[in-house]
């Protein structure tokens, strides 16, 4: 059995906090209405599954009990059979008592910011890069949640030199979070005529979305600067000064919007994605005190520092991160990417339930 343990006193203790909370909850702000009702969900579910637990190891030691010193052969043994099932039943209350008990990141419920550029291979990322941005509206679609286009710079041959997009929804972040890194393609290029595989790249990005109140930003350390929008090639696409482009002067984070018309829509949307991307950087910062071999989210954008290979000829996908594939490129690229989300988000969890029992050991 596990070495788990939940005793009344901490069963005792979510209680004592979801009565505080109820209590808060009723006099709270919209803006934290939310977060409270999430936090007493969390909670009565640890009640729950806690109360069952601590109920069927009182059972557990009275049918002990019970198997010990039973002298009837009979009720003996059904005694023991009850001990058998009750410490089945007790060991797999206990795997989902641990999962509960992981501690979750706040940001997985929050709104995501999804960037997606072509890296390394010319015409053939900038494609590549539009197959990802299709891939994900359909997903995107297919769970349910709503997406805002913040930006986007096509390419001559159709391709995404970059496109930077919201996606909005509870849970949007938690569900897009697998996805940063090096996406690395191998197939044939529509633009190759000899029909020789080439292999290209393009990088993802995900952001949770920060808000004024996790990041406050300093209008003197904003030079902001706007200008008439351009498409590909240079050409100008509109007739007004609505392109804007942001330049945070402490990091050197630079943002450019130029998808609206509107001025007001583009810095809005520009000062957003710079929060988050705040947001991030200082997120990334103290992970990284704390465990100094965390990875960066993108990389370069070559085809080292990979996460995932779509392979055409041999219609295969593959997350290098779980040494996982699956087959039917086109389904997955279509918005079918449940099961490759799945199991990533399966693999995390593995590795937070070993990394707890290892701190408990």
């Amino acid at each position: 059995m596990s070495k788990l343990k939940i005793s009344k006193s901490q069963v005792d203790s979510w209680k004592a906090e979801f009565d505080t909370l109820n209590e808060t909850l009723s006099k709270a702000e919209s803006m934290e209405y939310g977060k409270i009702s999430k936090q007493i969900s969390d909670l009565q579910g640890k009640i729950t599954l806690g109360q069952k637990y601590l109920d069927l190891v009182e059972e557990l030691e009275s049918s002990q009990e019970l198997a010990k010193t039973e002298t009837d052969v009979e009720l003996k043994e059904m005694a023991t059979a009850e001990v058998l099932e009750l410490e089945k039943d007790i060991a797999k209350l206990e795997k989902e008592i641990e999962i509960l008990l992981i501690p979750k990141d706040p940001d997985e419920e929050k709104n995501a910011i999804l960037e997606i550029r072509a890296g390394t291979g010319g015409d053939e990322a900038a494609i590549f890069a539009a197959d990802l941005y299709r891939m994900y509206l359909r997903y995107i679609e297919n769970i349910g949640l709503d997406v805002e286009q913040y930006s986007i710079n096509h390419s001559e041959q159709g391709g995404i030199k970059e496109v930077i997009l919201k996606v909005v929804g509870d849970g949007a972040y938690g569900a897009f979070k697998f996805e940063s890194g090096t996406h690395r393609v191998q197939r044939v290029p529509v633009t190759e005529t000899s029909g020789r595989i080439h292999t290209s790249a393009a990088t993802v990005a995900v952001l949770p979305e920060a808000t004024d109140i996790e990041v406050k930003i300093d209008p003197s350390d904003l030079k902001v600067e706007v200008m008439r929008s351009s498409g590909p090639g240079g050409q100008s696409v509109n007739t007004t000064d609505s392109r804007v482009q942001i330049t945070h002067i402490p990091t050197g984070i630079i943002v450019v919007n130029q998808d609206s018309k509107s001025q007001i829509k583009n810095r809005k949307a520009a000062m957003e994605v710079l929060q988050s991307r705040l947001y991030e950087m200082e997120k990334r910062k103290k992970q990284e005190e704390e465990a100094q071999n965390r990875k960066e989210q993108v990389g370069t954008g070559d085809r080292s520092g990979k996460i995932r290979t779509y392979n055409y000829p041999q219609d295969r996908i593959t997350d290098h991160r779980i040494k996982k594939s699956w087959k039917n490129i086109q389904t997955i690229l279509a918005g079918d990417l449940a099961d490759v989300i799945a199991s990533l988000t399966e693999a995390e969890l593995n590795e937070k339930i070993q990394q707890a029992a290892n701190a408990g050991a």
